[in-house]
């Protein structure tokens, strides 16, 4: 009884959560371990992680494009933005992979004649940072998660969320969590529906795979709740201290080997 008083409330049922610890062991297994234990950190919607004075729209959508590339480790992707329709013809299934997919030490390639990937976008998605690199990194997650042989725990139809996961893995979860929903309501200047990510995990499934990825990294709760949306900050700590409770029993050796 005791125990239960003092247990943290869940803000999500259990089989979601078992989903989305055998989806971030599953990406650790096949998303390079060592980038997430040495290179990967937790990306806050800040000028320390995205700084600089740009000249124009595009200019400033280009710099949120590279940061954001190196930060989810995809740096040596052949992967470009375009502020057009992309022309390319290139597709994923022309890439040659290696062992290694992340991190300075990827193996990704195309054939001389192949042009890169293309990501397009519009000038007005740039008014909404955090909504901009948010949709940025589902494309980027979306490359990864599509390139893998291994399918995510519950296969094809799962697709979706564990590309959402995958944000989540590469430490965007504090900028999925803030955009996952948007009202979409008030007056037409504060938010543009039209330029929002469609989320595919609701905002407590994200908060839960962002609590995970600060957990494993021992990302200090505190340094992250102020910079959620504050109707997020309560269901964070909760899923945080959950996961910290949970971890200490769990059987699966890829969480195990980030906590060892």
């Amino acid at each position: 009884m005791l125990a239960k008083l003092f247990s943290p409330k869940e803000i999500i049922d259990q089989n979601t959560q078992r989903w989305i610890l055998d989806t971030f062991a599953w990406a650790i297994e096949n998303f390079d371990i060592n980038v997430l234990k040495n290179d990967a950190r937790l990306i806050l919607p800040t000028n320390d992680f995205y700084p600089g004075t740009v000249s124009s729209i595009d200019e400033m959508a280009q710099a949120m494009f590279v940061k954001t590339k190196n930060y989810a480790g995809m740096q040596k992707w052949p992967i470009e933005l375009v502020s057009s329709a992309p022309t390319s013809v290139t597709t994923i299934n022309d890439l040659a992979l290696g062992t290694s997919l992340r991190g300075e030490q990827a193996e990704v390639s195309l054939s001389p004649e192949s042009s890169p990937l293309m990501l397009g976008f519009t000038p007005q998605q740039v008014n909404q940072p955090q909504d901009f690199i948010a949709a940025i990194t589902q494309a980027l997650a979306g490359i990864l998660v599509t390139s893998n042989k291994v399918l995510p725990p519950g296969g094809q139809e799962y697709l979706p969320q564990a590309i959402d996961l995958v944000a989540c893995f590469m430490g965007f979860g504090v900028i999925f969590a803030n955009t996952a929903y948007q009202f979409r309501g008030g007056c037409g200047t504060c938010n543009n529906a039209s330029l929002n990510r469609q989320a595919a995990l609701t905002e407590p499934e994200t908060l839960y795979a962002l609590a995970l990825f600060c957990v494993l990294k021992k990302q200090p709760m505190k340094s992250i709740k102020g910079h959620l949306k504050s109707h997020l900050r309560k269901d964070f700590a909760s899923a945080y201290k959950s996961i910290e409770q949970s971890l200490s029993s769990s059987t699966q050796p890829a969480l195990l080997a980030m906590v060892s």
